[in-house]
């Protein structure tokens, strides 16, 4: 799993030094009383979550398989999607309550109509999306004139844009194909583009064939991808005790892991379809999250380390490009309650 900076939590995970929690749990008394709800009043239907190809939301599936859920008294049904789309067409839908995704498809959603709520932070990504090329285009600067596939308006449709944009080059000067994430790795793999924009594992595939090297990835623009659960506002409205039991099962989650390692590491890498060497390989590009991240991610504050800027950022780019036709109020999209709430009972 990736690693955290600083001193270690209770969780035996790691967090950044000087991050004071006394101020910000200030007042969470009432938030914390959700964990103690009966478990008469729960729902009864279990929590559908989707979840789909990603390092940060891979220990779902070691909470699901290791009954960690349970543990919290939450019912919880873990959906698999081999298309992240998929999973977030499903959320809107309401054929899931909740949903791993992105910043800026959640702003994305928002901005369509379709609302959500973050209740929690799982990673941030450092090089797991990448901009790959064909080692005979030395930089981001020679895509002009370049066909790169990538899935349109999502997240590596960002890091692209954002990198275009870095470099100089406008966004009309390079041929979009426009693909699903997989088969843009894959068409990539086969020659058949001259670059692609993906995420791991489908870094992977795109790598395989030896043909193309990482011009930019999301370590070039930290804090610009960080990766959410989050859950329809009915639901975190209807159902607040589930949704803690779910939040507190990321943080008892982390422990287990590091608690056992290998176990976990065979859990993770399976769900991946990967080899369990080609997933510690995605541990230097995803930054998980743990209770000291997630407290300082939610606090506000004037860089790309707090939400509510990133995702303000991130939003105004979104209008700036045409993927979304209007602002979004993120502050209104964020929810702390659930990881106050956790850290109340743990400090």
């Amino acid at each position: 799993m990736a690693k955290l900076d600083g001193g270690d939590d209770e969780n035996g995970m790691t967090m950044r030094d000087g991050l004071s929690r006394r101020s910000f749990l200030a007042g969470t008394a009432a938030a914390a009383a959700a964990i103690h709800v009966p478990a008469q009043v729960r729902a009864a239907a279990p929590l559908r979550v989707g979840y789909s190809a990603w390092p940060g939301w891979f220990p779902m599936k070691v909470a699901e398989q290791e009954g960690l859920f349970k543990r919290n008294g939450v019912d919880v049904e873990m959906v698999w999607f081999d298309d992240y789309t998929a999973s977030i067409d499903a959320l809107t839908a309401g054929k899931i309550d909740g949903n791993g995704e992105t910043t800026n498809d959640a702003i994305s959603s928002q901005a369509g109509g379709a609302k959500r709520m973050i209740v929690l932070t799982t990673d941030n990504s450092s090089g797991n999306d990448q901009i790959i090329a064909k080692k005979s285009i030395p930089s981001v600067k020679a895509l002009a004139g370049k066909s790169v596939a990538v899935e349109y308006g999502l997240v590596d449709h960002f890091l692209l844009l954002l990198a275009l944009q870095k470099a100089g080059v406008p966004q009309s000067a390079v041929t979009i194909k426009r693909l699903p994430t997989d088969q843009a790795a894959a068409a990539f793999a086969s020659g058949k583009v001259d670059a692609c924009a993906v995420w791991a594992p489908f870094t992977t595939t795109a790598m395989k064939t030896g043909i193309g090297h990482v011009l930019e990835s999301s370590r070039d623009f930290p804090g610009a991808i960080p990766d959410h659960f989050v859950f329809a506002p009915a639901v975190v409205k209807n159902r607040p005790a589930d949704v803690q039991g779910f939040v507190n099962t990321w943080f008892d989650t982390l422990a287990y892991i590091k608690a056992n390692p290998r176990q976990s590491l065979e859990i993770m890498a399976k769900r991946a379809g990967v080899s369990v060497s080609d997933y510690v390989s995605y541990d230097k590009g995803t930054r998980i999250f743990g209770l000291a991240q997630n407290l300082e991610a939610f606090t506000p504050g004037h860089d790309m380390t707090h939400l509510n800027y990133s995702g303000k950022m991130m939003a105004q780019f979104l209008v700036q490009t045409g993927l979304a036709k209007h602002l979004v109020d993120v502050d209104s999209m964020l929810d702390p309650s659930f990881v106050k709430a956790y850290a109340a009972r743990h400090a």
